[in-house]
């Protein structure tokens, strides 16, 4: 992970706060997704909408790394790239569940299964 080799650099003053933050969010990401995937469709939209906090969460504290001159230009952008691509994703995939968890669906068929 591309994250990792940027952790070890940041200087130590940000790396055991802001850098610890980003690191735990990165896990708490994975394990929120990783629920989300294997329960059943109707119980997903909490957990998805948890994981876009999350990354919200992390786009704002890689944000101030940078802006405090911990994190370099390139890195940022490295880093913000993906995580733009992740919450796109997501976002996408909250939109399909809120169309399927909806009563009542476009074409007038009920939205569960």
């Amino acid at each position: 992970m591309i994250w990792f080799k940027y952790y070890q650099i940041i200087p130590k003053a940000h790396r055991h706060t802001l850098g610890q933050q980003v690191d735990t969010l990165w896990i708490e990401i994975i394990k929120t997704l990783a629920t989300a995937t294997f329960i059943p469709r109707q119980d997903k939209l909490p957990y998805v909408r948890l994981a876009i906090q999350k990354v919200d969460t992390l786009k704002v504290l890689l944000m101030i790394l940078w802006e405090a001159g911990s994190l370099q230009n390139e890195h940022y952008v490295s880093l913000s790239i993906p995580i733009e691509e992740i919450g796109k994703n997501l976002g996408g995939w909250s939109g399909q569940l809120e169309k399927q968890n909806s009563p009542t669906s476009p074409n007038g068929k009920t939205g569960k299964k």
